[in-house]
C-alpha cells in the first residue's frame, strides 16, 4: 500500500541540493537553534562558573575564612596538598577537606609581603 506511493516519486525531486531536500533542512532548523539557545542560555553560564570556582579554590591559602558547602564555616589553617586543606572549624578542631568542598570565600588574608608594606606606611 505505501510502496507503491513511495516509488512513485521521481528521484531528485525539485529543490533538492546535493540529496538534500530544502524541507529536509528545515526540520533540522528548530533543533539547531534550541541547541543554540540552551548553550548560550544553560552551558555557558555553567562554565564560567565552574571557571570560577576553580580558580577561587586554587586561590586559597592559610588564613582565609571559608563556608564549606555542608554549611560549615571555619578558616584554612593549611594547605596539606593541592586537592586537600585543614580547616579549623572551632578552637583546636581540625578537619580535612578536599578544595572542592568550599563553596565561598567569606574574607581573604592579605599576602606577608603587603601586611609589612601597611604597617611600614
Amino acid at each position: 500500500m505505501f510502496f507503491s506511493e513511495a516509488l512513485a516519486q521521481a528521484p531528485g525531486a525539485a529543490g533538492s541540493v546535493g540529496g538534500f531536500s530544502i524541507d529536509s533542512l528545515q526540520q533540522f532548523l528548530p533543533l539547531v537553534l534550541i541547541f543554540v539557545v540552551f548553550y548560550f542560555l544553560m552551558i555557558r553560564p555553567q562554565q564560567k562558573k565552574m571557571k570560577a570556582h576553580r580558580e577561587m579554590v586554587g586561590a586559597l591559602r592559610r588564613g582565609d575564612r571559608v563556608l564549606l558547602q555542608g554549611g560549615i564555616f571555619g578558616q584554612v589553617s593549611k594547605v596539606v596538598s593541592d586537592t586537600e586543606l585543614s580547616v579549623e572549624i572551632a578552637d583546636k578542631v581540625v578537619i580535612k577537606v578536599t578544595r572542592n568542598a568550599v563553596a565561598e570565600v567569606l574574607e581573604k588574608t592579605q599576602p606577608v609581603a603587603e601586611e609589612a608594606a601597611t604597617k611600614a606606611e
